[in-house]
């Protein structure tokens, strides 16, 4: 299980300099994004993807789960009113609830890719200020080392919170 920390930096260098620092403290380039506002060059970072700047993630969970409710109420409605001539049986259930929730997170994803994410409005301000966010992704036991390591090397770097869990797939 890995947790996110962020971290908002002053520019472009400084994230580089706590990338390399974080990369001898045995945490892997791809466990380290970056993001900034439009015309910050970014060369040599991680820029975040639209996974981890977009509530496309939310966005799945929230369809799975709003559709495989429909899918379900679908299901029992087909098993107690059902078209003439058919036997539906109990599987009818599952599968509607099944088709329900793949098509309900698929929907929400595709609107949820849209919307920022809203974990990060707390950053808008610094972001627009030309500020750099770092997001590292560490696992659960190393979190206070990882933070006491960029606090003690770049006290510029203010240390932004962390995420309580990070989703599986991002």
């Amino acid at each position: 299980m890995r947790r996110r920390l962020y971290f908002m930096v002053p520019d472009a260098a400084s994230a580089r300099q706590i990338r390399d620092e974080l990369l001898l403290a045995r945490i892997e380039d791809s466990h380290i994004h970056v993001m900034a506002r439009e015309g910050i060059s970014l060369s040599g970072l991680n820029e975040a993807s639209i996974l981890q700047k977009s509530d496309v993630v939310h966005g799945a969970e929230t369809g799975l789960a709003v559709g495989g409710g429909i899918g379900i109420v679908a299901g029992l409605v087909a098993i107690l009113f059902p078209p003439a001539g058919v036997d539906l049986q109990l599987v009818t259930i599952l599968l509607t609830a099944l088709i329900g929730a793949a098509f309900g997170a698929w929907v929400a994803s595709m609107v949820a890719s849209s919307i920022p994410n809203s974990r990060l409005k707390a950053f808008e301000s610094a972001l627009a200020a030309g500020h750099v966010l770092m997001m590292v992704d560490t696992p659960s036991g190393r979190v206070d080392e990882i933070r006491a390591l960029v606090a003690s090397h770049h006290p510029e770097a203010m240390n932004s919170g962390v995420e309580p869990t990070i989703p599986a797939f991002p």
